[in-house]
């Protein structure tokens, strides 16, 4: 994975992608959980919300370079 993607000549870091990618995964996610009633179970839910984020962005990096997109 290269360190920058040139979008129209704009030069953006690979991990900035791969946290809006994460970040829309995470609203999905939030959404789902909250329509499923799984927070009352929870005592904070900013810090799960958050614990997502970084989980999924983990993720992303760790598995994207295994299936063959190369950024």
């Amino acid at each position: 994975m290269t360190g920058e993607i040139s979008l129209d000549g704009v030069y953006l870091p690979t991990l900035l992608l791969l946290a809006i990618a994460a970040l829309i995964l995470t609203y999905g996610l939030t959404r789902v959980i909250a329509a499923m009633g799984l927070y009352r179970f929870v005592a904070y839910r900013a810090i799960v919300d958050l614990s997502l984020f970084i989980l999924l962005l983990g993720a992303i990096a760790f598995f994207l370079p295994q299936t063959g997109i190369r950024l």
